[in-house]
């Protein structure tokens, strides 16, 4: 086929597709301008203001559906704070298209011009179409569909929005379906796919091979507490690791939740889905690492097997626990994976959790915190975590507070002794279990977006996996295919 056949193709498809109009109040009317005038006309006669987040159908002159309207932020020169410095856009105001949109191929017409800003409206417009429909048939109707914008990357555009979506319903999907062996299939299934080298260790045989936190947190349910394990990639090759926390449903154990502070435990497995999304977009790019990815899962039930207030344990570190509180689960089973995941010595060790509700008092549901042993890493993930638009915040591992673990009677608490800092608390237990790798960082996570935002529906969330795959992606280059 002629380079002129090909470029005809694609402009067939262009035509095709139905245009997106970006424009802020600043440049509204300029916008308005390079309409087609039936569309302007309709605009200025809707009161179409382009405040952030406004949107428009538009009308051709024929009457047919001719495009589309939306109203974004300024560019960040024409925005100040009060402060005076430059406010930042939301550079995923594009992803409440996908529900408002009649189904169909739609383009932007006038893309942000900014390469970053261009992907991830793009990739906002994939997520924001994301919906949980396994237990309840949605409306029939023909998605919108967007053509990936000039200078995206649509394979990683892809390998992105589906690895998220994936984590977002095993996150939604509840307990009864998603409990340990569900968990331990999807995540065998995902490492399968790519190739990777499994096992499983359940049950009794926890013990047998020394894992007798991750044991004892999970004895009292039904289906028997495990830790999945795979790696991928060459030995050869940089070592990463990722532990995520999966506790199916936490009911407290025997220091019950109240039944208000139950009706999310489905998420507790949020740090596992998270986990598994970063693993497959590491896997699906063929970034040139040696993975291994570690989940402990549980389900944190009440019955006469279930461990007590006072109960003292070992770790496969060897240090013993005393159990000061139940509901403090996640922090046991993650110490026996990351003992594990330490004594190979990985150049990074990366770990999510559900862990604290103080983590969330402190910085709310959509700012995660993190924890991090090496301040260059602390900075780059950072860094990573506001280029794509998957905020963090470092909090710190203040040695001053390690004293609130103290026990009288084992080398450590598993819950400190007074009610503040539970969120670095928390990371100074999970340090305890940390001396090899080359850097540490852990994600105290939400796992959930509790009120919808562009791009973001309610529901499961698995922060930190889209930029901690940034990150990696700039670190090691991708391996060529054999």
């Amino acid at each position: 086929m002629s380079k002129q056949a090909t470029k005809s193709g694609e402009a067939r498809r262009a035509d095709k597709a139905l245009p997106i109009w970006f424009a802020s109040q600043a440049d509204w009317a300029r916008v308005r301008a390079d309409l087609p005038p039936a569309a302007a006309a309709f605009a200025q006669a809707s009161g179409f203001d382009a405040k952030p987040g406004a949107f428009l159908l538009l009308p051709g002159a024929d009457g047919a559906l001719a495009g589309a309207l939306l109203g974004v932020e300024a560019a960040e020169g024409a925005r100040k704070r009060a402060s005076g410095k430059p406010a930042p856009r939301d550079p995923f105001l594009a992803g409440k298209l996908a529900g408002a949109l009649p189904g169909g191929l739609w383009r932007f017409a006038n893309p942000p011009q900014d390469a970053r800003e261009r992907e991830l409206a793009a990739l906002a417009f994939a997520l924001g179409g994301y919906s949980f429909t396994r237990y309840r048939k949605s409306a029939a109707r023909a998605p919108a569909r967007l053509e990936t914008p000039q200078g995206v990357d649509a394979k990683r555009l892809a390998r992105m929005s589906e690895s998220v979506r994936m984590a977002r319903d095993l996150i939604n999907t509840p307990a009864n379906d998603m409990g340990p062996d569900a968990l331990e299939k999807a995540a065998l299934q995902i490492a399968r796919r790519h190739g990777a080298k499994t096992r499983v260790i359940r049950g009794a045989a926890l013990l047998k091979q020394n894992f007798p936190l991750i044991h004892a947190v999970g004895r009292a349910a039904d289906q028997d507490p495990r830790l999945v394990d795979f790696t991928w990639g060459s030995p050869r090759a940089p070592k990463v690791t990722l532990v995520g926390k999966g506790v199916c449903f936490d009911t407290g154990g025997l220091d019950l939740k109240p039944s208000s502070a139950m009706l999310l435990m489905k998420k507790d497995m949020a740090g596992a889905a998270t986990a598994l999304a970063l693993a497959q977009m590491i896997m699906d790019a063929r970034l040139d690492v040696r993975l291994r990815v570690l989940l402990p899962i549980v389900e944190n039930s009440v019955s006469d097997e279930a461990f007590r207030p006072g109960d003292v344990y070992p770790s496969r570190k060897g240090l013993t626990v005393e159990i000061g509180n139940t509901d403090a689960e996640g922090r046991l089973i993650l110490a026996d994976a990351l003992a594990l995941a330490d004594d190979e010595e990985p150049e990074l060790l990366f770990d999510f959790a559900t862990l604290t509700g103080a983590a969330r008092v402190a910085l709310g549901p959509d700012l995660p915190p993190f924890y991090c042993t090496d301040d260059a890493l602390a900075e780059e993930i950072a860094r990573m975590g506001a280029q794509a638009h998957d905020p963090v915040w470092r909090l710190p591992l203040w040695d001053a507070y390690d004293s609130m673990l103290a026990s009288k009677v084992a080398s450590v608490n598993n819950v400190s002794s007074g009610p503040f800092a539970g969120s670095i608390t928390a990371a100074l237990f999970l340090r305890r279990f940390v001396e090899k790798a080359g850097a540490w960082a852990h994600f105290d996570i939400y796992g959930w977006t509790p009120a919808a935002k562009p791009g973001r529906p309610e529901g499961g969330e698995p922060q930190t996996a889209r930029l901690l795959y940034t990150m990696l992606e700039r670190r090691y280059r991708a391996r060529k295919k054999a």
